[in-house]
């Protein structure tokens, strides 16, 4: 009887040792599956972050990168839902956290969804700081002096990160084929171009190396004026220099269309001095979608679609 009491001592012991080896193991692979993940180190305008591959849980801020991902088939976790450009409104259901607004990050959050990577652009710039000691966080806002190559090392970082060479290199050249056939239809057409957005009953311009500027710097339209100052918002005009500059093709980008404007563009700029313009007599009037042009620049399908209505528009 003590033998055999004895016996199932020893076999209890023997369980108890095996079952903590395993678990043992089981932590260490855990460990192990953790410190070898791979990582790349991302270079971006805000510094470098060493990002994991394929991360889970993605928070996106910048709508050109969010249509980007898209287009790739990539998912995402995160979103500001606040001003999602209409043919990205799936990611403003249910089915996406809210991350807060544009200027305004909810952190918690954004801390709450664990993200394994935090894409931001201009408008988040100042906070980098707070939000990658959240998460590894990269700036991908494109460029606007220096739009293409911008989008392309955007592009490029995103193959990277989600192992999408492939796809993005094959979306590339149908871009630049687009652009190159653009290109050579605005050369041939000869029209000096004029972009305003407008803002209610207030109108700015935008010449090259501006925000827009990519009509004349990449698209190859020419400006009709060459002097408008570069800057974020555009240079302050009247309806009386537009008249004055009477461009042969009018590019308008209707931002109240897409914050909740009091009144249209086609309200403000189709004016009675308006009406006395090339512009206007020769239809050349052309209205651009402000979700591709003021919301989401800079992606894949913002980018196509900014090509086919500038093309559209040169008679």
């Amino acid at each position: 009887m003590k033998k055999f009491t004895l016996l199932l001592a020893l076999s209890a012991i023997m369980i108890l040792i095996s079952a903590c080896g395993a678990s043992g193991e089981k932590n260490e692979d855990k460990g192990k599956d953790d410190s070898d993940k791979e990582t790349i180190t991302v270079k971006h305008e805000l510094g470098e972050t060493e990002v994991p591959k394929n991360p889970e849980n993605v928070v996106v801020f910048d709508f050109g990168t969010l249509d980007t991902l898209d287009q790739l088939g990539i998912d995402v976790t995160g979103v500001p839902q606040a001003t999602i450009p209409t043919y990205l409104e799936k990611y403003g259901s249910e089915d996406y956290e809210n991350v807060g607004s544009l200027k305004e990050p909810d952190f918690e959050k954004i801390a709450e969804v664990d993200p394994g990577l935090i894409i931001i652009s201009g408008r988040q710039s100042d906070l980098y700081d707070q939000l990658k000691d959240i998460a590894p966080t990269i700036y991908l806002g494109v460029d606007t002096t220096r739009y293409m190559d911008s989008f392309k090392e955007n592009l490029a970082t995103i193959g990277e990160i989600f192992n999408k060479e492939e796809e993005v290199e094959k979306e590339l050249a149908a871009i630049e084929d687009s652009i190159a056939d653009l290109k050579q239809k605005a050369e041939s057409s000869d029209q000096k171009a004029l972009i305003i957005l407008a803002n209610d009953d207030k109108i700015s311009a935008y010449g090259p190396n501006s925000r827009f500027g990519l009509i004349h710097d990449v698209f190859g339209v020419p400006a009709v004026d060459e002097n408008i100052e570069a800057s974020t918002h555009g240079m302050n005009v009247s309806f009386e220099y537009v008249t004055e500059q009477d461009p042969d093709l009018l590019y308008v980008i209707d931002r109240g269309a897409v914050i909740g404007g009091e009144s249209s563009a086609k309200q403000v700029v189709e004016n009675e001095l308006m009406k006395k313009t090339k512009v206007y007599k020769n239809d050349n009037i052309v209205y651009l979608d402000p979700n591709y042009w003021y919301l989401s620049g800079g992606g894949l399908e913002s980018v196509s679609e900014m090509i086919k209505e500038v093309d559209e528009g040169l008679k």
